[in-house]
């Protein structure tokens, strides 16, 4: 069973940065389709950058711009710049659940808060 290990988030100011790591327990193979996900509070878990074979890459309208998705041999990272309030959430990473029928199991993800 894969696992995943999220880390690097913190509380940061409107406008700084983070960068999120996410450990996958084995290599990520070129079929593997990886995403970062985030949930607020009170809020559906909602997909918010991916990243597939070639390294191609997708981000949600909300983040575009601002976040870059990347990964090597067995992490996938997430550059967070210009952060806003409305980043602030628990942020996971998984399979791209647009490409797969199913999911590893969830981490424990690492909580972002953007407050001045």
């Amino acid at each position: 069973q894969v696992q995943l290990v999220e880390s690097g988030g913190g509380l940061v100011q409107p406008g700084g940065s983070l960068r999120l790591s996410c450990q996958v327990s084995r290599r990520i193979y070129s079929s593997d389709r990886l995403a970062w996900y985030r949930q607020a509070p009170g809020n559906q878990r909602e997909l918010v950058a991916g990243i597939s074979s070639f390294d191609r890459t997708y981000y949600a309208d909300a983040v575009k711009g601002r976040f870059i998705v990347s990964k090597d041999v067995n992490t996938v990272y997430l550059q967070m710049n210009n952060l806003k309030p409305e980043d602030t959430a628990d942020y996971y990473c998984n399979r791209d659940q647009r490409y797969h029928d199913t999911l590893w199991e969830w981490g424990r993800g690492t909580q972002v808060t953007v407050s001045s």
